[in-house]
């Protein structure tokens, strides 16, 4: 064999054995479409604060009771914050039957009849097995009147290994926790 095929067999040996795995970027998603139209309540979410573990571009899954990774190639498409506020106010939206659900702080929305303040306190992703939410949430009336408090802990088990039933596992754990924040909003 010639030497410049030689090397250029090396070069492509070396290249083969360096690619990475392509990325892979989940997005969290609503329970179900919107339920028709029947209130005029609106709501404000959030903000919601996270755990800084977990507030971050990679996916993280717990490797053990005291050891987490951060995975380089399976990623949020967008903040994590913004994804949950997003799935929550679409969660909010079909539970209470109105269209005036929307995250906070967005300029173009007129003053809300409630706010919903959410503090992550776990957002735990266990590949293969299960996830963890634990969330205290305030619902504030802005007419007055005393604010509304719980705390919602939701385990889900995943449908698969990957990541993709584990993002989904959170997409449910969050309908939960959007379920006990509607209920919050319209009891009297």
């Amino acid at each position: 064999m010639r030497q410049p095929a030689v090397i250029a067999c090396l070069l492509l040996a070396i290249a083969s054995g360096c690619a990475s795995p392509p990325s892979r970027f989940y997005t969290l998603s609503a329970a179900a479409a919107p339920a028709a139209t029947v209130s005029t309540v609106s709501v404000a979410v959030g903000p919601v604060s996270l755990p800084a573990v977990v507030d971050r571009p990679q996916i993280v899954v717990s490797t053990g009771a005291n050891e987490v990774r951060l995975d380089e190639f399976n990623r949020w498409a967008s903040p994590l914050a913004d994804n949950i506020v997003r799935v929550l106010a679409d969660n909010l939206a079909r539970e209470l039957g109105t269209a005036r659900v929307w995250p906070y702080g967005q300029a173009t929305r007129s003053s809300p009849d409630y706010q919903v303040l959410i503090d992550f306190q776990r957002f735990d992703s266990t590949l293969g097995e299960a996830v963890l939410i634990e969330a205290l949430w305030t619902v504030r009336p802005a007419a007055g009147g005393a604010a509304k408090s719980g705390r919602s802990q939701v385990r889900d088990s995943t449908a698969g290994a990957g990541f993709e039933a584990l993002v989904a596992a959170h997409s449910r754990a969050l309908a939960r926790v959007s379920g006990d924040i509607a209920a919050a909003i319209r009891a009297p």
